[in-house]
């Protein structure tokens, strides 16, 4: 080819290449204000780490939640943020550790032994969502304080109906020490049934209610859904309790009855799914289901191969099942083996609505795992603190630091800090305190910096001048 000719192709290609249309980012676009998904947060109560069909135990039935898992994302290595209640719902509703927002324990009905005041000035999922048009619902457990500065609807939510307490001393009359805590908003009301049917059935009628109100139609709307199952006491109904024992022939009458609560929470679950299909709300609507903490051994909870369980720091105490389907961005039956926490949903659910997930948080979006779970991901580091009373703890904490394979704990106020590597010894069988010094030490150092963070925020209600 001649130079003359070279030229000519040369300024040929350059032309050509002002024509082509410009590159554009992979990622999908925030979505538009009115093209919003709804969201559904379903969050139980007590589940241990395996207690699910899909997750390993093989005498239970959860067809439903099954079916969700194998439509989702499985976090394989999520945390709660404590191993008790309160403190983690405080953390999935704001993103941050429980006690920056001064829950670093088990709030109570009862102030001469409860543990946390939730900030009235915390900055919540639902505040974030509202903002971005959402409308905003609580159905089912709340536990994050009694005071009207600490009620569902001052905190973002638009809508509530359920109970406002700790745990119910009976699935059927839905009393704590024979006080009354089931609420519509504000007012007391008395609803018959099973909590785990009345929470249910609640959330399908906001379903349907949205879906069959033009007005309440046009916006997308989040729902918090918080089940009491399958905390203590153990009472599924009699049907079910028989089903499972003419089933599973030699369980133990212990365990049969933890099976029966959690297939009858599941059927519950299944029928608010059901209702999305019903609706044709599915396919818009993101779910995130997650347990507040890990299994309760002593009532028959299974755990896995994890240590201990429900109020230790260990790994039992911690881990739990939980998963996100994210229509049109999660690839059905996949799996993230990267460290997440319950403090990382309030900014992935704001991120996924169109927003900035606020920035003096400690959670982190996990939306990059949701288009590729094996994606690079942070090291992180999570801390955990639970205070509580009573003569193992007198009002003192306990604590964990998670940092990329090592763990720090101190599992009771008077014992020493253990240090384990999870990688090679994931059961928490040899503390390596002593045989690791350096590595020990700068755990120590990492943790006083976070506790000193936390006591930045009152965990009691402030005296009034």
């Amino acid at each position: 080819m001649s130079a003359k000719h070279a030229n000519l192709f040369c300024m040929l290609i350059i032309f050509l290449m002002t024509l082509a249309p410009p590159a554009v980012s992979r990622d999908p676009p925030a979505p538009a204000p009115g093209n919003q998904p709804n969201i559904l947060l379903i969050i139980v109560d007590d589940l241990g780490f395996a207690d699910i069909g899909c997750l390993g135990s093989t005498d239970l039935k959860t067809p439903h939640l099954d079916r969700l898992f194998s439509d989702s994302l499985k976090l394989s290595r999520l945390y709660a943020n404590c191993p008790v209640c309160s403190p983690t719902r405080a953390s999935v509703l704001t993103g941050c550790n429980p006690d920056r927002v001064g829950v670093p324990g088990v709030i109570r009905t009862h102030d001469a032994n409860s543990w946390g005041y939730f900030a009235p000035v915390a900055e919540t999922l639902p505040q974030q969502l509202k903002e971005l048009g959402y409308r905003t619902a609580a159905i089912g457990k709340w536990h994050l304080g009694l005071r009207e500065e600490n009620h569902p609807l001052s905190h973002g939510f638009d809508h509530y109906r359920g109970f406002l307490g700790d745990m119910m001393d009976d699935y059927y009359d839905h009393r704590r020490h024979d006080i009354n805590y089931m609420r519509d908003g504000r007012k007391e009301i008395d609803p018959q049934g099973h909590a785990t049917d009345l929470f249910s059935q609640w959330a399908v009628d906001f379903i349907r209610g949205k879906r069959n109100d033009p007005e309440k139609a046009e916006k997308p709307w989040f729902m918090y859904l918080a089940y009491n199952a399958p905390h203590t006491p153990i009472q599924p109904p009699d049907d079910t309790l028989a089903k499972v024992k003419r089933r599973e022939r030699g369980i133990s009458d212990t365990r049969a009855r933890l099976v029966a609560l959690i297939e009858h929470m599941d059927a519950g679950i299944g029928s608010v799914l059901n209702s999305l299909e019903e609706t044709s709300q599915r396919g818009r609507t993101i779910i995130v289901f997650t347990s507040d903490n890990g299994g309760q051994l002593n009532v028959g909870a299974n755990n896995g191969p994890l240590r201990d369980g429900k109020q230790s720091m260990y790994e039992g105490g911690l881990r739990i099942p939980g998963c996100i389907d994210a229509p049109g961005r999660t690839e059905p039956g996949t799996a993230t083996d990267s460290i997440c926490s319950t403090a990382d949903f309030m900014p992935t659910l704001v991120e996924l609505a169109g927003g900035e997930p606020p920035g003096d948080i400690d959670g982190i979006s996990l939306v990059s795992l949701l288009d590729k779970p094996d994606a690079q991901w942070p090291q992180r580091e999570l801390y955990f603190v639970r205070r509580e009373g009573g003569s193992r703890y007198a009002g003192l904490t306990i604590q964990a630091l998670l940092k990329g394979n090592y763990k720090l704990v101190q599992n009771l106020p008077t014992q020493k800090f253990e240090l384990f590597d999870l990688e090679k010894d994931p059961g928490e069988t040899t503390d390596l305190a002593e045989k690791q010094p350096k590595v020990f030490r700068s755990l120590i150092q990492r943790l006083q910096i976070h506790v000193q963070r936390g006591g930045q925020t009152p965990w009691q209600k402030p005296r009034s001048p």
